[in-house]
């Protein structure tokens, strides 16, 4: 089980893998049959899961593996149900605002908030370079 991280952490495919007690080519699998998963990529792909991704795995690691439901019959009951109701009204919140005053930020934690600052920050200037070349 991951340890030292919040809640509201972004997990790696292995952390994920490892906490719901799948196989990482499991997550990979279900990612292609359920749009409703869409972990953020870096470059080179590494699969950096959300809070909500996480409860919507394990969601469905219950209705297959417990419920003994097939992919076809979780896709028809996210579809009917829709997320908020399978999952309950939190999820989609930004995973900042789960965050509590008190809660530390460990290292790991803020190496990856930088790579997504200098991502971002990178996307923002092609496009601002973009829209200069359109003019």
């Amino acid at each position: 089980m991951v340890v030292n991280k919040p809640k509201s952490a972004f997990r790696t495919i292995s952390e994920v893998a490892e906490d719901i007690d799948v196989a990482s080519h499991v997550l990979r699998f279900w990612e292609t049959k359920f749009p409703q998963l869409k972990p953020m990529k870096r470059n080179g792909g590494r699969r950096y899961y959300r809070p909500d991704d996480v409860e919507l795995l394990q969601k469905i690691k219950f209705y297959l593996y417990d419920k003994r439901y097939t992919i076809e019959g979780v896709q028809k009951l996210i579809k009917e149900k829709g997320l908020k109701a399978l999952l309950g009204e939190e999820i989609q919140k930004d995973f900042i605002e789960m965050l509590d005053d008190n809660v530390t930020v460990n290292e790991d934690d803020k190496a990856i908030f930088s790579l997504i600052i200098n991502e971002l920050s990178g996307l923002k200037s092609k496009l601002e370079r973009s829209l200069e070349e359109a003019e």
